[in-house]
């Protein structure tokens, strides 16, 4: 009896699969950072917010970020940052545990938000906010696995 030659396997349709099943998930992933885009800061927009924004914003402008001045600003417009930090997923004072607990999408919000926020600034940049906030939020010693964790939890994902 002849033995018949199996065909070698053909990695096509797996890979195909795969491909699929990643566009997929990026595409969840795409349609959070659209709603985020959408309703971010919104409540900078209306009560408690808007009327200490409005007179702070001007002030915050003329100031340089992470400075003594900067922070005694914040304190004096604490309420409205309380209520938006509550309000907000994207500010790592929304956490108890700061940044350990944000997600992916958390963090590109917020690098969208202090890359915005730098440019509103007289002298500030992304940089600079980054090097404040290193230190501000005890980012040295978040664990990549945590955000990882806390995305894959946040979107259900086994």
């Amino acid at each position: 009896m002849a033995r018949k030659k199996q065909q070698p396997y053909d990695s096509t349709d797996d890979t195909l699969k795969h491909i699929h099943r990643v566009q997929e998930i990026l595409l969840t992933f795409q349609a959070e950072i659209i709603k985020r885009s959408i309703h971010h800061d919104s409540t900078k927009l209306i009560p408690p917010e808007k009327p200490i924004f409005d007179e702070y914003t001007p002030r915050l402008k003329s100031s340089t970020y992470g400075t003594k001045q900067y922070t005694k600003m914040l304190k004096d417009i604490k309420p409205a940052l309380d209520h938006h930090y509550a309000c907000h997923r994207h500010h790592p004072e929304n956490h108890p545990r700061g940044v350990a607990d944000m997600t992916l999408i958390d963090l590109v919000e917020l690098l969208a938000d202090w890359k915005a926020a730098g440019e509103r600034h007289d002298n500030g940049s992304l940089a600079h906010s980054i090097t404040v906030n290193r230190k501000r939020f005890n980012m040295d010693k978040v664990s990549v696995a945590d955000i990882l964790e806390n995305t894959r939890n946040a979107f259900g994902w086994t």
